[in-house]
Order: structure tokens, then sequence, then C-alpha cells
């Protein structure tokens, strides 16, 4: 996981909460957080395999060791997830939410076509994949000059 519960929980305020739990209002404060635990658990879930999904053909993912700026937008989209789960109303405080998931599909896309560096070594192994077509052969076995004659 690229982030924790606890600092997506951190980037929602209360109110949100109630609009993110949807139709069920809960009162109790402890059970009100483990059911938004529950949803912020499935919604990074979805984001780190949606990260991983833009980066893998050029890192190894999962990373080991998380990059910053993989984490910070791990948790935009976590929170993405989780407000979009009753609707983005562009003309609320949503869109806020919506642009910042914008914003890091835009990175993940530049990172992915290496035009962002994220500062970990790229994949290991044999490249050709990802630079493109490479083939081998051994030489030349029938010629003009060894066909003459027959």
């Amino acid at each position: 996981m690229y982030c924790t519960v606890e600092e997506v929980l951190e980037m929602i305020k209360g109110d949100m909460m109630n609009v993110i739990i949807g139709d069920e209002y809960i009162e109790d404060e402890q059970e009100r957080t483990e059911k938004i635990a529950t949803l912020c658990e499935a919604a990074i879930s979805d984001a780190c395999a949606e990260i991983d999904g833009y980066l893998a053909k050029r890192y190894s993912v999962p990373f080991r060791k998380t990059p910053k700026v993989i984490s910070k937008f791990a948790k935009d989209i976590s929170v993405y997830n989780l407000v979009s789960r009753t609707g983005i109303d562009e003309s609320e405080r949503e869109k806020t939410f919506l642009n910042r998931y914008n914003a890091a599909i835009k990175f993940l896309l530049d990172v992915a076509k290496g035009i962002i560096d994220i500062g970990i070594d790229e994949k290991s192994g044999s490249s050709e994949a990802a630079n493109g077509f490479k083939m081998k052969s051994s030489g030349r076995v029938f010629s003009r000059d060894s066909m003459r004659g027959w």
C-alpha cells in the first residue's frame, strides 16, 4: 500500500464522512469510523492498483520503498475513490477532489511515458520490450556466390 487509512482520513473533513458513507447515518463515532475505515481500505487498494497499472511497464511494482510523490498521489486518488462513490458534483467542493484526481492521472501518464522521473531505478532485466523490437540471427547460409553452379 502506498498510503495508510489514517493518512487518507486526515484529508477528509468530518461532515464529508457522512456523505461518503451514503444514505445511512451513523451517529456513533466509533461505528462511523469503522465503516469509513473499511471503505477507505478498499479505496486505497483500488488506488494502488491503478497506480501500478500506469507504472508497471516502466517500474517493478509494487514499490518496496514508496516514493513520496507516489504516496501523495495515492492519497489523492483514494480520496477521490471515496468521494466518487456517491457521485461528484462539479459545482461543489467535490470539484477539488476531481481536479486532484485528474492531476494525479496526468502525472502518472507522464511518468509512464518517461517524461517525469520519480527517482527510482527502472525495471531490471531486459529492456528491449520497453524500447521496441530486437532480433538476432545466425549468419547468412546461402548467398549468390555459394549457390553458383547449382
